[in-house]
């Protein structure tokens, strides 16, 4: 039975865990405020993920140390940097597998679909935080210091999502109301679905083939934001409502107000022009699947066959 440490509960992290204890495994989840999914299985501790001496204590023993943890949008500069160098040193120290979660924003704006072989060459401010976090990860297993390995993944999705880009939709789209979204609402866009997120992490913390460098979370073929809310009006019975694009200057009045929307200009170009993800390599290299697209819609949407 391996110990697995895992920081952040949110909707990652909290699968994860899950994930995990269904499987037997001893996992402690870690957060500040020591909450997490209600289940016996799982031991649950409330931390600060910065402080180093408490990471490598809680650590001791560990065989897998996963950052899922997810600061605040507008606070990523100040917040990631010591989180990620505290996970790291744990890890290392401890002698365990660093499985970082992260998403697509290092690679900046790209013309195609995305791989884990381009380079990291976003410049806004939170491409490149998390960009470093990997590149100094690397660095420490590339010299023998640690094995660690990275999870990439587009815009989740899941059940009991209500709180990014995806969840939203899904209110509107069942009363009937207009549903506006960032960007054109037909440009083609991935979509991660999470279970899909945990069953990767747990592959990549297990299979050393996966160590050293980074994967793509298998992720299903892209859709656009008027194909999605078409999508969960098809399966939920109800007509499709209208759906338009908020326009830029909208955006830009509201960042004067909410730090949330002020980050979000950074990073707007992923839906304004086409967004993909090739996840190929971790198909052909570890046999993993994206969940089929209707059956991750259903399970959203806690809709029964």
């Amino acid at each position: 039975m391996a110990r697995h440490v895992i920081i952040g509960t949110g909707q990652v992290g909290s699968a994860t865990a899950l994930l995990l204890a269904a499987e037997g495994e001893r996992v402690l989840l870690v957060s500040r405020s020591g909450s997490g999914p209600d289940d016996s299985r799982i031991e649950k501790v409330a931390a600060n993920a910065a402080d180093r001496a408490t990471m490598l204590r809680l650590s001791a023993g560990a065989d897998a140390v996963y950052n899922c943890a997810n600061p605040a949008y507008h606070r990523w500069p100040r917040d990631w940097p010591p989180i990620a160098s505290s996970l790291l040193q744990a890890a290392k120290e401890c002698n365990a597998v660093l499985v970082t979660m992260n998403n697509l924003y290092g690679y900046g704006p790209v013309d195609h679909p995305m791989t884990e072989r381009d380079e990291l060459a976003s410049t806004g401010v939170k491409g490149r935080v998390r960009a470093r976090m990997w590149e100094e990860a690397k660095a420490a297993h590339d010299s023998g210091l640690v094995r660690a390995t990275e999870a990439r993944a587009s815009d989740f999705f899941g059940p009991g999502d209500t709180a990014n880009h995806f969840g939203r939709m899904i209110p509107r789209v069942l009363a009937g109301k207009t549903v506006r979204v960032l960007g054109s609402p037909d440009m083609p866009h991935s979509w991660t679905y999470v279970p899909d997120v945990a069953r990767t992490l747990v592959t990549l913390a297990r299979d050393e083939r996966a160590w050293g460098r980074p994967w793509h979370v298998p992720t299903n073929p892209p859709l656009s934001q008027r194909e999605v809310v078409a999508a969960l009006a098809d399966l939920t019975g109800v007509p499709a409502p209208e759906v338009r694009g908020i326009p830029n200057w909208v955006v830009r009045a509201a960042g004067i107000a909410s730090p949330m929307m002020r980050e979000l200009r950074e990073v707007s170009y992923q839906f304004e022009r086409p967004f993909v993800l090739d996840s190929s390599a971790a198909s052909e290299t570890f046999g993993l699947e994206p969940t089929p697209m209707d059956e991750a819609l259903r399970a959203t949407l806690d809709l029964k066959r």
